[in-house]
C-alpha cells in the first residue's frame, strides 16, 4: 500500500454485474478507483462478513438486489449510500415478501403513526391496493434504513433534506455521483432529424405518455424526427396501444429492449437529444443522465429532485404541470437547434463536477471520518513513522508511540 493511501479497511456491500441494477453499474465504475485509495473487501451474499474498520452499504429500492444488504446492515450498522429516498418497494419486499407482516406494520407506523399501521393492515388483508405500486412517494419508508445507519452518503441536496426531515441526526456527506471516463464511442447506425433518445424503464413515472404526445407534436413540424425507445416497458404500461393511438408507427419509432453496456453507449452517442423525465421522483440520481451529459448531448429532465439541481445551462428542465406536453415539444426543438452549445455545457459540467477522482476523494474522506478512533489514528501514526524513517530518524516506531501519548493523534 502506497504512503498516500488511507489505512482504513472497508467492507463493501453492493450489487455487482451481471446484476441489471443501475447500482451494480455504479459500483463497477467506483470500486476500481476506490481500491486505489483504500483497502476494500467486497462482501458476498450468503458468505461471512469481511473484517473491516467500517462497513459501506449501497441501498436502493429493489428488494432482490438490496434485501441481503439491509440484512447485513441490521447485523452491523455502518455508512449507507442512499441512492434514492423512496424505499417502499424494498421494505415491503423484505417484510411482507418474507412473511413478516409485523415488520411492514412497524415500518408504516414509524412513517405515519397509527394511521400508517391501519393502512398496512389493509394492504396485508388485500383490502387496499399495493402502496408500493400506487403511491410509494407518499410513504417512502426510508426510516427503516435511516434508523440503522451510522452515517449517510447522498448525491443530492434533495435526499439530504428528506433524510433530515425524516429525523436522521447522524453525519451526512454529499458526494457527487461519478461520471464514466471519456472513451471513444462509435455511434450506432440509427438516424433521425432529429433522433430523440429515451433510455430506461418505460412507464408512467418516467412521463412516457407525455413524451409520446410531445413527440407526436414534434413530428407535425419535423416529419423526419424519430424517437428511440430503449428499455423494458412496465407490465401495466401498454406502449403499443399508446403508439397506435397517436399514429406513431413505422419509421417514427425505433424500439429496443434492455441492451448491453456497449450497445447502450452507442445508441446514446447516435441520439441528437436525450429525454429523461420522471415524476414523482423517488429521490434518485440518474446515471443515465450523467452518461448522456458526459457524451455532450442536450438533455431534457423534469424539474424535480436531483434533476432540478442541475445548472440551467446544462439541461432543459420541464415543469410538471398542465403545460408539460407543449413544453416538452418546444424543448425538443430548442435542444435540436442548439445541440452544440448545450452539449458543450453538459460535457464541461460533468468533467468538472462529476469527475471520478473527486467522487472517490469524497468517499475516502467520509469513510475515514466514519471509521474514526483507532483506525484513523493508526493511519496517522503509520505516516509519522514512515516520514521519520525517510529522514533517517532512529526508532521511528517509538516516535509514533510518543505522538500518541502526547495526544498529537
Amino acid at each position: 500500500m502506497e504512503p498516500d493511501e488511507s489505512h482504513v479497511r472497508i467492507a463493501y456491500y453492493s450489487p455487482l454485474p451481471p446484476s441489471r441494477s443501475g447500482i451494480a453499474d455504479y459500483s463497477a465504475l467506483l470500486l476500481p478507483a476506490l481500491r486505489e485509495r483504500v483497502e476494500v473487501a467486497v462482501a458476498e451474499r450468503g458468505k461471512r462478513a469481511p473484517d473491516a474498520d467500517v462497513a459501506l452499504y449501497h441501498v436502493g429500492n429493489d428488494p432482490d438486489a438490496h434485501g441481503w444488504i439491509v440484512d447485513a446492515l441490521r447485523r452491523r450498522p455502518g455508512v449507507v449510500v442512499l441512492h434514492e429516498f423512496v424505499l417502499h418497494h424494498l421494505i415491503s419486499g423484505i417484510t411482507l415478501g418474507r412473511g413478516d407482516a409485523r415488520g411492514y406494520f412497524d415500518a408504516m407506523e414509524r412513517e405515519l403513526g397509527i394511521a400508517g399501521r391501519l393502512l398496512a393492515l389493509g394492504v396485508a388483508d388485500n383490502l387496499l391496493p399495493l402502496l408500493w405500486e400506487t403511491q410509494p412517494e407518499r410513504f417512502p419508508l426510508a426510516g427503516v434504513v435511516l434508523d440503522l445507519a451510522q452515517g449517510l452518503i447522498v448525491h443530492s441536496r434533495y435526499v439530504e433534506r428528506r433524510a433530515r426531515e425524516a429525523g436522521f441526526a447522524g453525519p451526512v456527506w454529499r458526494v457527487q455521483h461519478p461520471a464514466w471516463p471519456d472513451v471513444p464511442v462509435d455511434a450506432a447506425a440509427v438516424t433521425g432529424e432529429p433522433l430523440v433518445g429515451c433510455f430506461g424503464y418505460l412507464n408512467v413515472n418516467k412521463r412516457i405518455p407525455q413524451v409520446l404526445e410531445a413527440f407526436a407534436l414534434l413530428r407535425q413540424r419535423r416529419p423526419e424526427a424519430k424517437l428511440l425507445l430503449v428499455g423494458t416497458a412496465g407490465e401495466r404500461f401498454d406502449l403499443e396501444r399508446r403508439l397506435e393511438r397517436l399514429g406513431l408507427g413505422g419509421e417514427a419509432i425505433v424500439r429496443e429492449d434492455y441492451v448491453p453496456e456497449e450497445r447502450l453507449w452507442s445508441l446514446m452517442a447516435a441520439s441528437d437529444v436525450l429525454v429523461n423525465l420522471r415524476s414523482p421522483t423517488m429521490g434518485e440520481t440518474s446515471g443515465a443522465v450523467i452518461r448522456g451529459l458526459g457524451l455532450g448531448k442536450p438533455m431534457l429532465v423534469s424539474d424535480v429532485g436531483w434533476f432540478a439541481e442541475l445548472p440551467d445551462g446544462v439541461a432543459l428542465k420541464i415543469p410538471v404541470d398542465e403545460y408539460e406536453v407543449a413544453t416538452i415539444a418546444a424543448a425538443l426543438e430548442l435542444a435540436a437547434d442548439h445541440a452544440g452549445e448545450l452539449g458543450r455545457a453538459a460535457r464541461d459540467y460533468v468533467r468538472r463536477e462529476h469527475d471520478l477522482g473527486r467522487t472517490v476523494a469524497g468517499y475516502v474522506a467520509a469513510l475515514e471520518e466514519a471509521a474514526g478512533g483507532e483506525a484513523v489514528a493508526d493511519a496517522v501514526l503509520h505516516r509519522i513513522a514512515e516520514a521519520a524513517a525517510e529522514v533517517g530518524l532512529e526508532d521511528a516506531a517509538e516516535l509514533a508511540r510518543e505522538a500518541r501519548r502526547a495526544g498529537i493523534v
